[in-house]
């Protein structure tokens, strides 16, 4: 049996799903191969930030995400840091992703990922262009000159032979996970800091956990650091608010489910004992782990299978729904032919340094900081210099959300200031940069910006005269591309974008700004489509 489509997706996680949807939404066939009927009930990717629900709005899912929510919807969201244990004088509560809030159109959330990914699931079912195989394993991905072909299977009842397909498409994206069968055979290599140390996973019950952490104010998530860790998190996330938790701790390499008393490991952590029921215990590596290229030919890779790091900061689900909402405009741009090739090759020029110095500047990174501070600092060898390396930490935890501004500097899709490169340092700010995130903006109608943004380009007109706009209407339409045009006064908080004219992607990052009629407009969209 042989079908074909113009987009195969392997790995129906929360980042597969997602693309799905994307791509569902903008009319692309495509088909989603995943090896589970439904999702893996364990409490990561809790911690959605604002950009992914935003999103979430522009998937149509936003509203569904948030009724999905377990925990009660005023609940703060955020995390307590302490010294030695939870028990300790020594504690604080840094700023969290709320800090950052006005830079965007979306506030953040919390859920299990699995109740996120049974939201998309259910959004994927309204796109007729959008064929599931749950229960299906991808074993084979070739690509050629004209296309790629993936063999996929499940188990048959029959004598115990598998049943087989053939799919065939125009691409193929790998959202299959850390062990990504795509980038395996596409012999796309990884790289990345390696902190060789063995953690521990548990999923257990406990409302004697709840009640001993009343002392603190309602967080979702308590962080240990411990001098024997060297650096490394022991910690405690919410589920709900009345006994379900998840706790990551380092264990020795030899650690098995029988040798190790994980009960009293998380006692420890805590200062204090409580009795728990466990639901779940496991193991994973402290890696960071980045594809050396997010495109080979035909094929890509997004989240988990492009890269995968410790649950730190919440970075990971969340950067593989932003792998999807650049990826997914630019493969539906292609196959509608206003795209070009350099539009794919942007994906992983544009993508792959955010993670890249998300993991080793920020997680391995802070890592080794805090693993600086344990070793010279002590309340037991002198109090004031602890207390100054404390107060030093709080403030670097507190900047840890407003210094992180991922960005597309530099790209060849991008027409901003030369000399300049994709990454994650920079500043939050309501202009409208090239390369950069766009803020939302109230209009004059009393609708905010993001909500007139169209699926294609979007120019921001404001106060402009007709003849700096009408050559973008004229050349789009004569490109084929597709073009939405939004006309305003440049008063109110339009005024801060500091341009008049104002040229977003479809992912809502700013592909040129400018206060008056550019020269060579065709250029500008030509560069912007990778043409």
């Amino acid at each position: 049996m042989e079908e074909r489509y113009q987009v195969i997706i392997v790995g129906g996680g929360p980042v597969g799903v997602a693309l799905a949807v994307a791509l569902g939404l903008r009319g692309v066939s495509c088909a989603l191969v995943e090896r589970y009927l439904t999702p893996q009930r364990i409490p990561k990717g809790q911690n959605l930030s604002q950009r992914s629900m935003e999103n979430f709005y522009f998937w149509g899912v936003a509203d569904d995400v948030r009724a999905a929510r377990i925990l009660p919807a005023d609940f703060p969201i955020g995390g307590i840091t302490a010294y030695g244990d939870l028990s300790s004088d020594y504690w604080f509560a840094p700023a969290g992703r709320e800090s950052v809030g006005p830079f965007y159109f979306q506030t953040n959330e919390r859920l299990p990922q699995y109740q996120t990914e049974e939201v998309l699931r259910r959004r994927m079912g309204d796109f007729p262009n959008v064929t599931s195989l749950f229960g299906w394993t991808a074993d084979d991905v070739e690509q050629g000159d004209d296309g790629v072909q993936v063999v996929v299977s499940r188990p048959s009842s029959e004598q115990g032979d598998a049943e087989k397909q053939v799919l065939k498409a125009d691409y193929v994206v790998g959202c299959d996970g850390s062990r990504s069968t795509v980038r395996e055979q596409m012999k796309i290599a990884r790289e990345g800091t390696d902190l060789d140390q063995r953690m521990v996973l548990t999923v257990f019950r406990s409302r004697e956990l709840q009640e001993g952490l009343k002392r603190f104010p309602d967080r979702t998530t308590f962080r240990v650091l411990h001098p024997e860790q060297q650096g490394v998190w022991q910690f405690f996330g919410r589920i709900d608010v009345e006994e379900g938790w998840f706790f990551h701790g380092p264990v020795p390499p030899e650690a098995t489910l029988e040798n190790i008393d994980f009960h009293g490991l998380m006692e420890r952590a805590a200062g204090f004992s409580f009795s728990c029921t466990f639901d779940h215990i496991g193991f994973w590596d402290l890696r960071v782990e980045v594809a050396k290229t997010y495109r080979q030919g035909r094929a890509f890779v997004a989240g988990d299978a492009a890269h995968s790091h410790p649950p730190y900061g919440a970075f990971g689900l969340n950067s593989g729904l932003d792998d999807v909402a650049n990826l997914s405009w630019k493969l539906a741009a292609v196959l509608e032919g206003w795209g070009g090739e350099a539009l794919l090759d942007s994906y992983s020029e544009e993508r792959r340094p955010i993670f890249w110095e998300t993991g080793e500047d920020v997680i391995a990174g802070g890592v080794m900081e805090d693993r600086a501070f344990l070793s010279s600092h002590s309340p037991d060898r002198g109090q004031k210099e602890f207390l100054e390396g404390w107060k030093a930490l709080q403030e670097r935890e507190s900047l840890r959300y407003s210094a992180y501004e991922p960005h597309y500097d530099g790209s060849a899709v991008v027409i901003g200031a030369p000399g300049t490169s994709s990454g994650i340092h920079g500043r939050h700010t309501l202009k409208a940069q090239p390369g950069h995130h766009l803020a939302p903006q109230m209009l004059s109608s009393g609708r905010n910006v993001f909500e007139e943004l169209g699926q294609g380009l979007t120019l921001l007109a404001f106060d402009a005269e007709d003849q700096a706009v009408e050559p973008f209407q004229r050349i789009s339409r004569s490109m084929g591309v597709p073009l939405t045009v939004i006309k305003d006064t440049f008063e109110g908080e339009r005024k801060a974008y500091e341009s008049r004219l104002v040229l977003v992607r479809p992912d809502q990052f700013v592909a040129w700004s400018g206060n008056q009629q550019p020269g060579g407009v065709e250029e500008i969209l030509r560069k912007v489509t990778g043409r």
